[in-house]
C-alpha cells in the first residue's frame, strides 16, 4: 500500500481527466509544517483549464474526497491538504514491511533487463589510493540500486592495464629498478619508479620519447615488454583483490584495456566503412564539429590507438555479450567530454543502443584542497585508511562495549562502513575533503551513527519477541513521524535510481535513524499495554529498512555494537 498513490488516485478521480494520475502524483508534496497535514496537492495548474481561482478548485476537490486512509481533507488557500488516518496507515505500513522484509522498496522498472556498470577501474602498477574510492563505492551502490529496481547488473572493472604509462614504467624499471625490491614490495616499488620517472623527465625530456618507443614495442608484441607488463599486472591484481575483499565489492568482469587489443581493427574497419574517419595532422579522427565538439581521435599518426578507440570497441563488445538495456560509466567529471564523444561516435555508427549509455560523473577527493596525484606521489593509500579506520572502530568498541563478542568482525563492519558512508552521504558531483577524523565520528550524520541506531533497535527486539496477534495501528505523534518516513522508502529507492545518486538513500536513512532515536527517547517500547506489540512491530520495521538502506550503499548493519 502506498498512501501517496492512494491520495493521487482519489484526486485524479475527482478531476475526471483534467490531469492524469501520473501528473497528479508528480504534483503531490509534503507540507512544510506538520499542522498543515501529511500531504498536499497544489491547484495552480488547474486554474486555466477550470477558469476558476486555485483556492475555489481546492475547496471543491477537498469536499469530495473521502476514504478509510484519510482522517480529513481540507482546503488551505490553493492547496488540498490531507491528514492521514494514523491508526489505519501505520497498521498498513508496518504489516507491509513485515510481510515483504528486505524486499520492501523493490521495483520492477527494469523487468529483468541487463545494466552494465563500468566502475572502479584502477591503473595496474599503481597503488589503490583514496582517489579510487569514489568510483568504487558509487558504482557498487548503483549496482545494488539498479538490482533493487528490477535490473540485472553486470559489474565491470575496466582495468587500466594498457597505455603509454607502461612505456614509462618499463623505462623506469630498466634504468633504476631492482627485481628483488619489486618482488618484496611490488606496488610501493613500482610507484616510486613511476614518480621518479616524472621527476627525471622534467629535466630529461628524451625519457618521454623512450617511453613512447617501449609502449609501441608492447603494442607490437615485444616479448621483453610483454613479460614485464604481465608481471606488473599480476602483482597489482593481488593487491587490488585484497582491498576489494575489505570493501566487500566484487565484479563480473575484469576485462581491462588490454582485452580489446585484438578487437580494435574491426572497430576502425567499421568506422571506415561508414565513412566516418578523416585525417587531421596525420591522425585519424571522427569529425564532431556539427555537434560543437572537438574531433574524436581514433588513431595517432604513429598508428597507436587511443582511449576512444578502446572505449568504442568495449561498448560494442558489451552490447554483443550482454545485450544491455543501459550502460553506466561511473567515471570522474573530468572525463565528461570523452564520454560525449564516445556516445556520439557510436550513434553515428548506427547503434541505436548508444542512446541508453550514461556517464555518471563525480567530484574529487581532495587533500588540503588539492586533487590527489599519483605522478607527484601525493596520494593517501586506501588500504592504510581502511586499516586505520578498523583500528579506531575497535578502540571505540573496547571503550563502549568491552564484553562484545566478534569485536574484530564488528570493527571491520564499522570502520569500512564509516569510509563508504562518508563518501556516499555527499552528492556525487561535490568534491570531498579527505578527513579520517570526519569519516570516523560515531555521532552526527555518519555511517557508525546509522549502524548504532540499527544495533540499538535490534537490542530492543532481543528483549521482547513479536507476537503473532494481528498488529494494531499507532496514533501517537512520535510513532507517526517514524511511520511517515517508512512510507517514503520505495519512492526514495526509485528517485536514487533515476538520479544515479546514492546520497538520496544515505540522507534518508540518516533522517530515519534520527527520527527513530527521538521516538526511542520519548516512548517506552516495552511497556506492557495493548499497543506494545504494535510498537515492537514498528521497531522491527525500522531495522528492516535501515539494514536494507545500508546494504544498498554497500555498508553492513551489525546487530550489536
Amino acid at each position: 500500500m502506498n498512501v501517496i498513490k492512494t491520495y493521487a488516485k482519489e484526486i485524479s478521480n475527482q478531476l475526471k481527466g483534467a490531469l492524469t494520475y501520473e501528473e497528479v502524483l508528480k504534483l503531490i508534496e509534503k507540507p512544510k509544517f506538520q499542522e498543515q497535514g501529511d500531504l498536499a496537492f497544489p491547484c495552480f495548474t488547474l486554474a486555466k483549464q477550470y477558469r476558476k481561482a486555485p483556492a475555489v478548485i481546492a475547496q471543491e476537490i477537498s469536499a469530495a474526497i473521502q476514504g478509510p486512509l484519510f482522517q480529513k481533507i481540507v482546503a488551505e488557500g490553493p492547496y488540498v491538504n490531507c491528514f492521514l488516518n494514523k491508526q489505519e496507515v501505520s497498521k498498513h505500513v508496518i504489516q507491509t514491511i513485515l510481510t515483504k522484509g528486505s524486499q520492501y522498496g523493490s521495483h520492477n522498472l527494469g523487468e529483468g533487463g541487463t545494466v552494465t556498470i563500468d566502475f572502479s577501474s584502477p591503473n595496474i602498477a599503481k597503488p589503490f589510493s583514496m582517489g579510487h574510492l569514489r568510483s568504487t563505492v558509487i558504482g557498487n551502490a548503483l549496482a545494488n540500486i539498479v538490482e533493487k529496481c528490477g535490473y540485472q547488473p553486470v559489474r565491470i572493472n575496466h582495468l587500466g592495464d594498457w597505455g603509454t604509462q607502461f612505456g614509462k614504467l618499463i623505462v623506469a624499471y630498466k634504468l633504476w629498478g631492482n627485481e628483488k625490491a619489486v618482488q618484496a614490495k611490488p606496488i610501493t616499488e613500482l610507484l616510486q619508479l613511476y614518480v621518479r620517472f616524472h621527476s627525471e623527465a622534467e629535466t630529461k625530456p628524451a625519457l618521454e620519447d623512450e617511453a613512447r618507443l617501449w609502449f609501441k614495442k608492447l603494442e607490437d608484441g615485444d616479448e621483453e615488454a610483454l613479460s614485464l607488463w604481465r608481471w606488473f599486472r599480476k602483482e597489482s591484481l593481488k593487491e587490488f583483490s585484497r582491498i576489494y575483499s575489505l570493501l566487500d565489492v566484487d565484479f563480473d568482469s575484469y576485462n581491462g584495456e588490454a582485452f580489446y587489443n585484438d578487437k580494435m581493427d574491426a572497430t576502425i574497419e567499421r568506422l571506415n566503412n561508414k565513412k566516418l574517419l578523416s585525417e587531421s595532422d596525420g591522425a585519424e579522427v571522427v569529425d564532431l564539429s556539427k555537434e560543437n565538439l572537438p574531433p574524436c581521435l581514433i588513431k595517432k599518426s604513429d598508428g597507436a590507438t587511443l582511449y576512444a578507440t578502446r572505449d568504442v570497441t568495449a561498448a560494442i563488445y558489451r552490447q554483443d555479450s550482454y545485450h544491455f538495456k543501459k550502460a553506466i560509466y561511473v567515471v570522474g567529471h573530468e572525463q565528461s567530454l570523452h564520454f560525449k564523444q564516445i556516445f556520439l561516435v557510436l550513434e553515428k555508427m548506427g547503434y541505436e543502443w548508444a542512446n541508453n549509455m550514461v556517464h555518471v560523473p563525480f567530484g574529487f577527493i581532495l587533500k588540503d584542497g588539492k586533487k590527489m596525484s599519483t605522478r607527484k606521489g601525493k596520494i593517501v593509500l586506501l588500504e592504510e585508511v581502511i586499516q586505520e579506520a578498523i583500528r579506531l572502530a575497535k578502540e571505540n568498541i573496547e571503550q563502549k562495549n568491552p564484553s562484545l563478542e566478534n569485536k574484530e568482525e564488528i570493527a571491520q563492519m564499522v570502520g569500512v562502513g564509516a569510509i563508504i558512508f562518508h563518501d556516499l552521504k555527499n552528492e556525487r558531483l561535490n568534491n570531498i575533503e579527505f578527513s579520517l577524523e570526519e569519516m570516523l565520528k560515531f555521532e552526527g550524520t555518519t555511517g557508525p551513527y546509522v549502524q548504532y541506531t540499527h544495533a540499538r533497535a535490534c537490542s530492543i527486539l532481543r528483549k521482547a519477541a513479536l507476537s503473532s496477534t494481528p498488529i494494531a495501528g499507532l496514533s501517537d505523534s512520535h510513532s507517526w513521524a517514524v511511520v511517515k518516513l517508512l512510507t517514503e522508502f520505495p519512492a526514495i529507492i526509485k528517485r536514487s535510481m533515476q538520479l544515479y545518486e546514492p546520497s538520496v538513500i544515505a540522507k534518508y536513512i540518516i533522517e530515519l535513524a534520527q527520527e527513530f532515536n527521538k521516538y526511542y527517547s520519548h516512548v517506552k517500547v516495552l511497556h506492557e499495554d495493548d499497543e506494545m506489540n504494535a510498537r515492537i512491530a514498528l521497531v522491527r520495521s525500522v531495522t528492516i529498512v535501515l539494514k536494507e538502506g545500508l546494504r544498498l550503499l554497500g555498508v553492513k548493519a551489525p546487530e550489536e555494537m
